[in-house]
């Protein structure tokens, strides 16, 4: 048997991180499916005291940013999303040799997430959100599984970045 190559591991690893955007994209769509079956638009189901299952359509971005501009938001939103997914594809294959694990699962995390929300702009044109927490008498805005990726992927790099990347071992 031969010895694996460095160029072998290297894109072994660029692999790994693409599974790990695949399964959130699959996560997301699959739970996204589920909710658009099972829950009637706009209903609640509760699950604890402060987590509901809810059924919204988010034409907008991030805490409903832009989701009354009338329909040209959709296009925006998804050539944004592409350009945006396609940098961090580039920038995960550039970094494959690095061993840099924290960025890129941040970025694998933000890939997955973009690319979950933008297959229902494209599809749907809106985004499904379905978990909706409550802190007391506030409501945190709907959100989906391509949303909590893209957070914990952003706190990944904002950790990476803090405190990693570019420090001396």
């Amino acid at each position: 048997m031969s010895k694996p190559t460095n160029a072998n591991v290297t894109n072994a690893r660029f692999v790994m991180w693409m599974v790990v955007a695949v399964a959130i994209v699959i996560a997301d769509q699959v739970t996204k499916w589920a909710i658009v079956e099972w829950i009637p638009l706009y209903d609640k189901v509760p699950l604890n005291s402060f987590i509901n299952l809810t059924h919204q359509k988010n034409t907008g971005a991030a805490f409903s940013f832009l989701a009354q501009a009338g329909g040209w938001q959709r296009w925006f939103f998804v050539v944004l999303a592409a350009g945006v997914s396609a940098v961090i594809a580039v920038w995960l294959w550039r970094i494959r040799n690095d061993g840099q694990t924290v960025l890129a699962a941040g970025l694998a995390m933000v890939l997955g997430g973009a690319i979950g929300n933008l297959i229902d702009r494209i599809v749907l044109g809106h985004v499904t959100d379905f978990i909706q927490v409550w802190f007391g008498g506030w409501a945190f805005p709907s959100f989906n599984v391509a949303d909590a990726g893209i957070s914990v992927g952003a706190a990944l790099l904002i950790i990476d970045a803090l405190f990693i990347s570019g420090k001396d071992s």
